[in-house]
């Protein structure tokens, strides 16, 4: 045991010195950890330790047994000790042959360079590759992934879930989590300026004259601007109520110099007076002539916005000029800043439209899947479709992952790792074989005397 000993710690102190280990598979470095031991790895070694002595103990019993049976058996004790003698030393061939191979397993028996020992240090890299193939074969198969999706019904079982308020509340309060998370995280300063530029390029690469003209005629159609017309003609009225001194100087002003100012003034007066008839006819008269030829340029100008160039032209230019403008700019990109600060004051308030609609939705999700057997199959058709997706596109790497990981592992440490788990219960596989080994060496010497041998 204290060869043993000094054998189990000689690799323990070479994977401490990291310095000399030259850099091998890029994975390498990430799952060296993996070869060292841990307090849990030394218990279980603890445990393989005292098996190893139960079942080398077994082995040097039979190997008593048969001395002192085939002393008997020479002495004249009788046809019992041939029995017994038969049976420990089948026992002991038994014993040494599950000692061979379960010490084969980890390292060379005895130290002695035999082929096909020591598999798990020498075929470690062999070992990773069949075991990433395996997985490949038997769980990344197209077939095998979708029959696993189908048989667990995700959508029902998800639907039954969402369902329970609880649930919602809290995929709820996860989603608003991830929210503030998210938001918090990302620059204002390069949000706002993408939201600018994109919103910039957007208006740039699309002609807005002819959806104007659009809108306009379907307005006028409707007599949408009816209202609007009204409300122009009474502030209008109102206006001109309030400054007739005004109206009456701005045309004295335009008056020749000659004209004497009585004159002057009749004419402001007059022009006033006929200026406040034409607009108190237009507030109150809806079939007013002057109504009907608002209407028609209306018409005509949402038709030139529509078909004639030069038009669209100038509608196109003075788009071009009031984007460029400093202060749209300003206002376009403060845009995000206003978004930002409702969704993170929605996201925080636990009885915001927001929140209280996403729980809403989820509970209506919910009992939609648990209930609808149509949308369980498309939902369902979904999952089974991006999942073999995913494993049919990516399962080169994902089988990749595990051969590159094994072969990262340290072949030294990996064998005592697997022996420190698994050990312990190869150990039975010796007890079992000297057991076994002494039942039938017994079977075969009882069979071989019956048959007068």
């Amino acid at each position: 045991m204290q060869a043993g000993t000094r054998h189990w710690a000689e690799p323990m102190e070479r994977t401490t010195d990291t310095d000399e280990r030259p850099e091998r598979h890029p994975v390498a470095h990430i799952t060296r950890d993996l070869g060292e031991f841990t307090a849990a790895d030394a218990e279980k070694q603890r445990g393989v330790r005292r098996m190893k002595t139960i079942a080398t103990g077994a082995l040097v019993l039979a190997a008593v047994v048969y001395v002192l049976a085939t002393w008997a058996e020479r002495s004249g004790a009788g046809a019992w000790a041939g029995y017994v003698s038969a049976a420990a030393e089948a026992g002991m061939v038994g014993a040494l042959a599950d000692w061979f191979a379960v010490t084969a397993l980890f390292k060379r028996p005895m130290g002695l360079p035999i082929p096909h020992t020591a598999i798990i240090r020498t075929k470690k890299d062999q070992l990773g590759r069949n075991l990433g193939d395996f997985v490949g074969d038997n769980f990344l198969g197209e077939d095998v992934v979708r029959q696993r999706l189908r048989s667990v019904g995700i959508s029902r079982r998800l639907g039954a879930w969402l369902a329970e308020p609880a649930n919602a509340d809290r995929v709820t309060t996860e989603l608003a989590t991830a929210l503030r998370g998210a938001l918090t995280v990302m620059r204002d300063s390069d949000v706002r300026a993408v939201v600018g530029e994109a919103i910039t390029r957007r208006a740039d690469a699309q002609e807005i004259a002819p959806g104007l003209g659009t809108m306009l005629d379907r307005v006028v159609s409707d007599g949408g601007h009816h209202k609007a017309v009204d409300l122009i003609c009474a502030k209008a009225h109102d206006w001109l109520v309030l400054h007739r001194e005004s109206v009456m100087e701005a045309v004295a002003g335009g008056a020749p110099g000659w004209t004497p100012r009585f004159v002057d003034q009749k004419i402001g007066d007059r022009v006033y007076r006929e200026l406040l008839r034409f607009v108190t006819e237009m507030r109150d008269m809806p079939d007013h002539p002057a109504r009907g030829t608002i209407d028609t340029f209306l018409t005509d100008f949402a038709t030139e916005l529509r078909e004639d160039p030069a038009t669209r032209e100038k509608v196109e230019r003075l788009k071009s000029e009031i984007l460029a403008r400093g202060e749209v700019q300003d206002v376009i990109s403060s845009a995000w800043t206003s978004v930002r600060t409702s969704l993170l004051t929605a996201a925080e308030d636990e009885r915001s439209e927001l929140r209280l609609r996403t729980r809403a939705g989820l509970l209506s999700l919910g009992a939609r899947l648990a209930e609808d057997d149509r949308l369980q199959t498309k939902v369902d058709r979904w999952i089974e479709d991006a999942a073999t997706h995913v494993v049919t596109t990516y399962q080169a790497e994902i089988t990749g992952l595990i051969t590159d990981t094994v072969a990262g592992w340290d072949a030294e440490q990996t064998s005592r790792k697997i022996e420190a788990n698994i050990g312990r219960d190869l150990q039975f596989i010796r007890i079992n074989g000297t057991v076994v080994g002494a039942l039938a060496g017994l079977t075969i010497h009882t069979v071989t005397h019956a048959l007068g041998g």
